[in-house]
């Protein structure tokens, strides 16, 4: 318990200058700039993932229609966590979710079976109207951002994606070390469609699960109320498990509630499958989780500081900078701490804010220009070249370690 106290990450996020929550806008985070520089690092790492599996980025409005919602059935089943206006007579809703908004892109134009599978990715601001008794710092919010994605395949195509979706987060998760573990949530009571279509949907979630050979818990009946799901959960370095990411197989709201449609090889109009994704899920969450789980002293790729340099006197400030130009052209996140503090205080506000590397330069680094790196938790290596040194931590960042 005095560790979980420890790690608590609404106070490591001030502590560390990541975010703070303040009362003009309850269950929000305002993100600074390190806060900030860690979502953007985040967001990079899905991108290109992303970019490799072939998805295509997409922004939908946060301010539609009621109609919209009644539509997909959100209106019916999920307003009383919406957050409604009346403008000029009519009703709207802040979205609470993306899904039914990228209909309306899938409509844009007819679309072919070899168009599909059609991957649409989607970084989303979303607001829920959580009652405030349940609001909990990061991991539970009114206002998050989800790395969502509607991906549109045919029948024959859902089984091969929703295997490389399991690949996909396995893969993601492995970043941070964690084993994410997965749970089959099926039909709730209330449900819209055609059962006939649950039943068709479940059996494909079954299918895939044994030619990933991956195992699973049953949560029967937890499901959407629009389609079956995969939740995955991680187990943190303080043994606690977080539900974090969801595939959600639709065979029902997205297509049957939109009329969505794509041609087949002889020209005959066919409904494709709608596969709702999240990896990270709402990254406010994730990062809280993230935050907790390191203790703040997040690994070198994804410490929003990798490096601070500190020089010991006011004439070793222009090597400083000299190195701090090294580092930078390699894409690394560095600091130089110019402050009046003496080296020893220099290097503890340093750790303090679980910094990877502090590089002390005194008159033998500055001549020689190497660096004798320092860890956070305390450990001297051995002194390297500056040029060595920018390649080393820019390759052990790019490997995300």
């Amino acid at each position: 318990r005095a560790e979980a106290r420890k790690r608590d990450h609404r106070r490591l996020g001030v502590q560390l200058d990541l975010f703070s929550f303040h009362d003009v806008s309850p269950g929000a985070a305002f993100w600074h700039p390190k806060g900030q520089r860690i979502w953007r690092i985040l967001e990079a790492a899905m991108r290109e993932l992303q970019e490799r599996r072939g998805y295509q980025e997409i922004s939908t409005p946060q301010l539609v229609h009621k109609k919209l919602w009644q539509q997909s059935g959100h209106w019916d089943l999920y307003a009383e966590s919406m957050f409604r206006l009346e403008i000029e007579g009519q009703e709207y809703s802040l979205k609470p979710m993306n899904c039914p908004e990228s209909t309306i892109i899938y409509r844009g134009r007819l679309r072919s079976y070899r168009d599909l599978p059609l991957r649409l990715a989607e970084y989303g601001r979303l607001h829920r109207n959580e009652r405030s008794g349940t609001l909990s710092g990061l991991t539970r919010v009114r206002h998050f951002v989800q790395d969502d994605s509607h991906i549109y395949v045919r029948p024959d195509q859902l089984r091969d994606e929703i295997e490389a979706l399991l690949g996909e987060i396995r893969e993601v998760y492995g970043w941070f070390g964690l084993e994410p573990q997965f749970a089959f949530a099926t039909k709730p009571d209330k449900a819209l469609g055609d059962p006939a279509l649950w039943e068709k949907a479940e059996g494909y979630i079954r299918e895939a699960f044994e030619r990933a050979g991956i195992s699973y818990t049953l949560k029967p009946k937890d499901g959407t109320f629009y389609a079956p799901k995969i939740d995955i959960q991680v187990e943190d370095a303080l043994g606690r498990s977080w539900q974090t990411a969801t595939l959600q197989v639709d065979l029902v709201m997205l297509p049957e509630r939109f009329d969505l449609e794509y041609f087949d090889e002889h020209g005959q109009p066919q409904r494709p499958i709608a596969i709702h994704r999240a990896v990270y899920g709402s990254l406010e969450r994730f990062i809280g989780i993230l935050v907790e789980h390191f203790g703040g002293a997040f690994p070198l790729w994804l410490a929003p500081v990798q490096a601070v340099i500190i020089p010991i006197a006011d004439r070793h400030l222009p090597a400083a900078r000299n190195l701090e130009a090294v580092l930078r052209s390699r894409g690394l996140r560095v600091e130089v701490d110019d402050s009046d503090n003496r080296m020893q205080n220099k290097i503890r506000v340093a750790q303090e804010q679980k910094v990877p590397y502090m590089l002390v330069l005194g008159d033998r680094e500055v001549t020689a220009r190497t660096a004798a790196p320092r860890t956070r938790a305390g450990e001297q290596q051995p002194a390297e070249g500056w040029e060595a040194l920018a390649e080393r931590l820019a390759s052990d960042s790019a490997a995300r370690r």
